[in-house]
């Protein structure tokens, strides 16, 4: 790989390490966040749902807009965005200003996420596997180390820190990649003359509304009865409201010429369903421990954020440590043995969890952070394998998409698991019960691991 290959991956990498970065750093700024602007734990968990909610939408929106409009334009689109957004978050005047810049800060990076690859593909030409594999590290690095950096930043210079860290790394991403990633091509003939209700009906603007109305207002339902602590005729209104707008998005997305979420693709290819399914449920129990444990021991255990971000590294070391040894037996033997020992962890590790009591030795939480740590190194590795063996090749792009939309509905599934089972307020009861019932999660993951057989519906190879 020659010097202008590796300039073009740093630059390229510095941009794409930004989403989850800050998709991780916030998993130690709830309590201060609800502390600062004296709110409830199910309100301020909205930090969290409006980021990947609104990644859910840009990433494969701004994929498509790449091929269109020219993948360095998004790219340097998106460091602008991510710059505005991470300049002005920390000026808030309330929570709400603060949820409208996290939302904006979630589509410029997402915009780097979307394109970064595809610009790795074509332009470093040799040694291609290893620039991909790179900016993998870069990424799982990111946000492996992301609660240790937000620990720290919040502990020295409160929560606007984790937002102005993000300025050296946009600038120094723009001024390397304005020189470094070549010039776009010019827009194919379809580009130039497609009018603006053209390029709403190919990235399906429907579609994504209902998705987007559907999801918060179900989401509005649910926890604003929970935060009531009773029903009322208005909750249940939003509640059915996000239900019948989702039933719609259905309906639509089965319909239309270029959906959003190409659901048909689920019905053609069943085991291409399977790995997706087995994804989200594998997200929904680690986003919900990445961001229950941080909150449980700061709020009930009071550890402070710098020493809850070095507790957490435990988790991200053994994350980064596990990956390139998950490849080599994946490579041996196949996803489906390295899944099922992720499954196992991550099941031994809820277990665990539910007998901590609120002065458990701090190697209880350590052994608990290595074992879902471990378990994400094996599934970060596993599930692509997994991917690549039940994807047909000429699907592969709407495969990828699928899968990072799969990733986000399990992040969003899991703050919401943890916004309903506590409440207005972080408990250690609330806790408690969230390891009993990511308990029997996991162990429906194990059940799944375990009946994914070689001519199956995991390994469709």
């Amino acid at each position: 790989m020659n010097t202008s290959s590796r300039w073009l991956m740093i630059s390229v990498g510095l941009g794409m390490l930004l989403n989850p970065l800050n998709s991780s750093m916030v998993a130690v700024a709830i309590p201060r966040l609800q502390h600062a602007f004296q709110l409830d734990f199910t309100v301020v968990a909205w930090i969290i749902f409006s980021f990947y909610i609104a990644s859910a939408v840009s990433n494969p929106v701004m994929g498509k807009a790449s091929d269109l409009f020219g993948r360095k334009k998004i790219f340097l689109a998106g460091l602008v965005v991510a710059f505005v957004s991470s300049l002005l978050a920390p000026l808030s005047p309330n929570f709400g200003w603060l949820i409208v810049f996290r939302i904006v800060q979630s589509v410029g990076t997402s915009m780097m996420l979307s394109v970064g690859m595809a610009i790795i593909r074509i332009h470093i030409t040799e040694k291609q596997a290893t620039a991909l594999s790179v900016l993998t590290i870069f990424q799982s690095g990111a946000a492996a180390i992301g609660p240790f950096i937000g620990g720290l930043l919040i502990h020295w210079w409160g929560w606007p820190a984790i937002f102005f860290v993000n300025i050296p790394f946009v600038v120094v991403s723009f001024l390397l990649s304005w020189r470094t990633i070549p010039k776009d091509e010019a827009p194919t003939p379809i580009a130039r003359g497609l009018s603006f209700r053209k390029w709403l009906d190919l990235i399906d603007a429907s579609g994504i509304l209902l998705f987007t109305v559907g999801l918060v207002a179900l989401f509005v339902g649910l926890l604003s009865a929970k935060s009531s602590g009773h029903v009322s005729f208005m909750n249940v209104i939003i509640g059915l409201t996000g239900l019948v707008a989702l039933g719609i998005f259905v309906r639509h997305e089965l319909q239309t010429k270029s959906p959003f979420i190409p659901l048909r693709t689920f019905a053609k290819y069943p085991a291409l369903t399977w790995v997706n399914v087995q994804f989200i449920v594998v997200n929904v129990l680690f986003y919900a421990l990445f961001f229950g444990i941080p909150s449980y021991l700061q709020m009930v255990r009071h550890v402070s954020e710098f020493h809850t971000g070095i507790l957490m590294l435990s988790l991200g070391l053994c994350s980064l440590i596990a990956s390139p040894l998950a490849g080599r037996w994946i490579d041996k033997s196949g996803p489906r043995p390295a899944l099922l020992l992720s499954a196992i962890l991550m099941t031994l590790g809820s277990v665990w969890i539910v007998t901590w009591n609120p002065t458990s030795p701090v190697i209880s939480v350590c052994l608990a952070l290595a074992a879902f740590g471990i378990s994400n190194g094996l599934n970060s590795v596993g599930m692509q394998a997994a991917l690549f063996k039940s994807s047909p090749k000429e699907i592969i792009g709407v495969a990828s998409g699928l899968f990072s939309t799969s990733r986000n509905l399990g992040a969003i599934l899991s703050s919401l698991l943890i916004s309903i089972v506590m409440g207005d307020m972080f408990s250690f009861g609330g806790f408690r019960m969230l390891g009993a019932i990511l308990s029997v999660i996991a162990l429906s993951l194990v059940f799944m691991s375990w009946r994914r057989r070689e001519s199956g519906q995991l390994e469709a190879s």
